[in-house]
């Protein structure tokens, strides 16, 4: 897909994505993100230069545009606010998937509705899904600009969700991860403060094993919303 199109949708899921674990928090008991001015959608307030602009970008051209990957600036918050201090904790992590998951399903639904009343033709959203997995990009003349916004969006959603469900700290699943095994705090701490060291060696090691699984994943997606 062309950047001038990627990093936008990409910015803003992932600040949609920050957004929810705060919302989360606060729902949960944990005022933190709410006093330090986090709870907002405005993306000058997430935005991380390395994380939103150079890590995507590094990605990118280092798998020759077939993966990349975006953060947001955390969201703080304080977990030993929440009421449930065994699996809030969990429930906080597994909210930014869940909120890129259903982004992703609102507009999959509304897409095959634009197909169904002819807005949208069939054969422009196989032809763009096509391309988004041979890498041919999406941007072309003459196909539906909807369909191209939406197959984005539906796409870059469903990376981030998946992706943030490694139960690799800091990322989301390793959340899901310390809420069933029994790790000690302390090695909890370390291991959120020093797990990022480790997330980009190993995207670039496994890049093609963890491009297969996620592209399994959004073509099952893609099939079961669309149904094409």
């Amino acid at each position: 897909m062309d950047l001038i199109l990627i990093l936008p949708i990409l910015i803003m899921s992932a600040v949609v994505h920050e957004v929810s674990h705060g919302l989360s928090a606060y729902w949960l008991g944990d005022p933190t993100a709410k006093y330090m001015g986090r709870l907002t959608l405005n993306p000058l307030k997430h935005l991380d230069f390395w994380g939103s602009f150079l890590m995507p970008v590094f990605l990118l051209l280092l798998s020759g545009g077939r993966f990349f990957f975006a953060a947001a600036k955390p969201v703080p918050y304080n977990p030993y606010n929440l009421r449930n201090q065994k699996y809030g904790p969990a429930a906080v992590g597994a909210a930014g998937p869940l909120a890129n998951i259903l982004i992703a399903l609102v507009f999959g639904l509304f897409l095959k509705i634009f197909i169904i009343i002819g807005l949208v033709p069939s054969g422009d959203v196989m032809l763009l899904i096509g391309n988004l997995f041979s890498g041919r990009g999406m941007l072309g003349a003459g196909l539906s600009a909807i369909a191209i916004v939406f197959i984005a969006i539906m796409y870059i959603n469903i990376l981030l969700a998946f992706f943030n469900l490694v139960p690799i700290p800091p990322l989301d699943g390793s959340k899901l991860l310390f809420a069933i095994l029994p790790i000690r705090e302390e090695t909890k701490l370390y291991l959120e403060q020093y797990g990022l060291i480790f997330i980009i060696p190993l995207v670039i090691i496994l890049s093609g094993p963890i491009f297969a699984l996620i592209r399994f994943i959004e073509l099952l997606f893609f099939k079961l919303v669309l149904g094409i």
